[in-house]
């Protein structure tokens, strides 16, 4: 039978979740790496015991941590991104007109075909690659060199790029998101890229539909679907389905288009999934009720998911990167909240359920579906 693994970084430490093709019981590892926030831990399509972990700490700095045995033991590896600087300390990025400070690692996006290929999303906004499974990085300069990075700004959690798509049909392609600068797409293995927000509107900016500055908060797609991908902005949910070259939105009828995480069903290509927030400023849900929205039909017509959670008195968030989706048969979804739960469903969001409670702030989700 084959079981699923959830990998939980939060304000506090590391935990990982392990149950069987059921998802009934959970036997919860942690916290690893306790009182540092870990901000993303995933694990690579290729070897999954392969994982990867972004440690920070105001004091001590940066560290990506590997491990390759599941979670059960870990390793401090390459924290070297920067030319010529110490590892953890605010360096300057090379090759840039103003000064860009090396903060901490937001995401790891290992890749599709390799295991020793690994992403990672930096604050302040950029991308590196390694190749030897962590133990050396290279930054990807060509994202920031196009010409526009003078123009991004940061958001209210600072200039981060958080997140990372691969494309599974087309090799040398892939995404990444910033904010607040927007969307941007690379057709050669990340050599040069190009901002793709034609469509996206920021009442905030001087130009609300300018090139960049557009705060997205998260990007999603599906790998039989590659060209359509969906986004949740501040305000505003949208959708692509020429790979980016334009969008739309598709907030339809949710009672606030305000969020942080998307992400789609394992096996409905057109089944969306988001947590809608009351506002920018009240980062809780909309009446104290704790509800996912869920569209079948790639947007614009959402239905509320609530059955198991709790429907009063609740004004937790739901973070960027705090939702996945394992793969088996009867798809299961997962998310965690600033409050320490991770909610599961077993059934594409029909019914919930805490599977632990009382963790630090939960800052990530991933889900692995093991053999």
């Amino acid at each position: 039978m084959a079981k699923v693994r959830i990998l939980v970084g939060t304000k506090k430490g590391a935990f990982v979740l392990t149950s069987d093709g059921k998802r009934e019981k959970w036997d919860v590892s942690g916290p690893h790496f306790g009182g540092w926030e870990i901000y993303h831990i995933k694990g690579s399509p290729v070897e999954p015991d392969r994982l990867y972990a972004s440690q920070s700490n105001a004091w001590f700095g940066q560290i990506v941590q590997r491990s390759s045995d599941g979670g059960k033991s870990w390793e401090p590896i390459g924290n070297q991104f920067v030319y010529d600087g110490v590892p953890g300390t605010h360096q300057w990025y090379d090759g840039t007109p103003h000064p860009w400070e090396f903060k901490r690692v937001w995401h790891l996006e290992p890749s599709l075909t390799d295991a020793e290929t690994v992403y990672a999303g930096v604050e302040d906004a950029a991308l590196f690659k390694s190749t030897d499974g962590g133990t050396n990085w290279q930054e990807m300069a060509g994202l920031r060199s196009h010409g526009t990075g003078p123009d991004w700004q940061p958001g209210a959690g600072g200039m981060c790029l958080h997140t990372i798509l691969l494309d599974p049909a087309v090799k040398s392609r892939m995404f990444v998101a910033i904010s607040a600068a927007g969307v941007f797409r690379s057709d050669d293995c990340g050599v040069t890229w190009k901002p793709i927000n034609s469509g996206l509107k920021s009442p905030f900016l001087p130009n609300p539909e300018a090139v960049v500055g557009h705060c997205v908060h998260r990007l999603a797609m599906h790998p039989a679907n590659p060209k359509v991908l969906f986004m949740q902005k501040h305000w505003d949910v949208m959708r692509s389905d020429n790979a980016g070259d334009s969008w739309h939105e598709v907030s339809g009828n949710l009672p606030t288009d305000f969020g942080f995480v998307i992400d789609v069903h394992a096996h409905e290509p057109e089944t969306v999934y988001v947590v809608p927030i009351k506002s920018d400023s009240e980062h809780y849900p909309l009446e104290g009720k704790l509800r996912v929205y869920r569209s079948r039909s790639g947007g614009n017509e959402w239905e509320a998911l609530t059955k198991g959670l709790p429907q009063q008195d609740c004004y937790v968030n739901v973070l960027r990167d705090a939702m996945s989706i394992d793969s088996l048969d009867s798809c299961g979804i997962y998310f965690g909240t600033t409050g320490g739960q991770v909610y599961a469903s077993p059934d594409g969001g029909d019914n919930w359920r805490a599977i632990v409670r009382d963790l630090p702030a939960v800052l990530s989700v991933e889900a692995q579906t093991l053999a």
